[in-house]
């Protein structure tokens, strides 16, 4: 390959505390191959595992990386928050001799991310339409809450994510004030990753077999999903319906909070395999339920993400931005 053509070139990687997910993305337009799969457990730190994909892919002419990270991204020193990892990006960038590093918090990277989904990456759930210059908000249930915001600027996008899965979770009806009560005996302070996540759902199978006084042994959040689906048990079945009420309500907020026009999204790896419970569930009802400002979120979009690879197209929708500066 050139070097005009290896200009055009990137390596995006999605990095969580479990898996690091690398590609080679062709700026020009945004497709991605040479996909792999990591175990971030197998190396000793990150410039480790970027150095085996570019020898596994023979990539080492590349000189762009753009890395969607799970953790805040608050100066040059970088902490991994599920993962063992700690690194400088000033330093990391000269020791790979790259002519740019872009490092992002991986909700940030989902965010950007949405400009570019395909009709066929989302599921629309409810009425509403977007407004493709509106605000847009994400946030997702996975290992913990992801929440970041997505604001227009003319043909460039702005992504600010923050710590939203640790705001305080309110009780809304008696069944969730014992949920509540329950998880207060647990921990200091119930914010909604206690509910809005794998961990989360697990919380909620315990506090409602407590509720329905029935000894049920901890599971984790793979069986309830299981058992939800096949309709063979009940409390997981309401731990799953107490979920999507939560959920509603908390994306409804964050769409009032920013005027979310351009549609609010679900991503996370919890919620696209339950799709099929979704429309059964109160999340749009919770969603557009807001006393007078009811109308107002019946306007908003929600879709659901099921695209496969969300935080690498938008770590490299990212990079291409800057790129084309």
């Amino acid at each position: 390959m050139s070097n005009e053509g290896l200009k055009s070139y990137a390596i995006v990687a999605d990095i969580g505390g479990t898996f690091a997910r690398f590609s080679r993305v062709n700026l020009e337009n945004l497709v991605m191959d040479k996909i792999e799969i990591y175990s971030c457990a197998a190396y000793n730190t990150l410039e480790s595992v970027l150095l085996a994909y570019k020898e596994q892919h023979k990539l080492e002419e590349i000189r762009q990386v753009a890395l969607a990270i799970a953790c805040p991204i608050l100066g040059d020193v970088v902490c991994m928050t599920n993962a063992h990892w700690r690194f400088s990006i000033s330093e990391l960038k000269h020791r790979l001799g790259l002519t740019k590093l872009q490092i992002l918090n991986d909700f940030n990277a989902i965010a950007m991310s949405l400009p570019v989904l395909s009709e066929q990456q989302v599921v629309h759930i409810g009425r509403g339409y977007a407004d493709p210059n509106g605000t847009r908000v994400v946030l997702g249930a996975g290992t913990g809450l992801g929440v970041a915001f997505l604001f227009a600027n003319h043909k460039e996008y702005s992504a600010h994510a923050g710590e939203g899965g640790h705001i305080s979770w309110g009780a809304k009806t008696e069944q969730e004030w014992f949920i509540y009560c329950y998880l207060k005996k647990k921990y200091a302070h119930v914010s909604y990753e206690r509910l809005l996540s794998g961990h989360g759902l697990e919380n909620l199978y315990q506090a409602l077999a407590a509720l329905h006084e029935q000894e049920k042994p901890p599971i984790p959040a793979s069986e309830i999903i299981t058992l939800a689906l096949s309709q063979q048990c009940t409390i997981a079945k309401a731990a799953v319906a107490q979920f999507f009420a939560i959920l509603g309500s908390y994306a409804g907020d964050l769409a009032l909070m920013v005027a979310a026009f351009g549609g609010v999204y679900i991503a996370g790896g919890i919620v696209p395999r339950l799709m099929s419970l979704l429309p059964e569930s109160e999340f749009r009802s919770r969603f557009e339920d807001k006393g007078r400002f009811s109308d107002f979120n019946a306007e908003i979009p929600t879709y659901v993400i099921t695209a496969e690879q969300p935080g690498m197209l938008g770590a490299a929708v990212y990079l291409k931005q800057s790129w084309t500066e």
